[in-house]
C-alpha cells in the first residue's frame, strides 16, 4: 500500500511561489512514476506535471510550462511542485499520484493507482 501526503499549500498573491511536496511511504517510491494534478471548484481534475521514476523525464500542461517546475528526491521518498509566477487561475487543490509498475508518467488521471489527499492553493488578485 503507498500512501501519499501533500503539504505546502496556502494563500498567496498574484506573482508569487509555493512549492508544494508530497511525501510517499514504501520502499520502493525509486519504481513509481508520479504526477501532480489540480481540480478547482465545478471542474474536473486535469493533469498538471509528471516525471519519471529516475526523474529524467518531465512533461508540463501548458497552462503551467516555463512556470511549474517538477522534481523528486529519490532518497527522502519526496516530490515536489515549484510554482512560480502563480495566477489566480492556478487556485485549486493540488494532489499528487503515483503510477506502480512503470516507470514513465501519464497525462491520464486513471492512469495512476494511489493519490494523496491533497493541498489547498489559492492565489488572490
Amino acid at each position: 500500500q503507498v500512501q501519499l501526503v501533500e503539504s505546502g499549500g496556502g494563500l498567496v498573491q498574484a506573482g508569487g511561489s509555493l512549492r508544494l511536496s508530497c511525501a510517499a511511504s514504501g520502499r520502493t517510491f525509486s519504481s513509481y512514476a508520479m504526477g501532480w494534478f489540480r481540480q478547482a471548484p465545478g471542474k474536473e481534475r486535469e493533469f498538471v506535471a509528471g516525471i519519471s521514476w529516475s526523474g529524467g523525464n518531465t512533461d508540463y500542461a501548458d497552462s503551467v510550462k516555463g512556470r511549474f517546475t517538477i522534481s523528486r528526491d529519490n532518497n527522502k521518498n519526496t516530490v515536489y511542485l515549484q510554482m512560480n509566477s502563480l495566477k489566480p487561475e492556478d487556485t485549486a487543490l493540488y494532489s499528487c499520484a503515483a503510477r506502480l509498475g512503470t516507470s514513465t508518467y501519464s497525462r491520464s488521471r486513471y492512469a495512476y493507482d494511489h493519490w494523496g489527499q491533497g493541498t489547498q492553493v489559492t492565489v488572490s488578485s
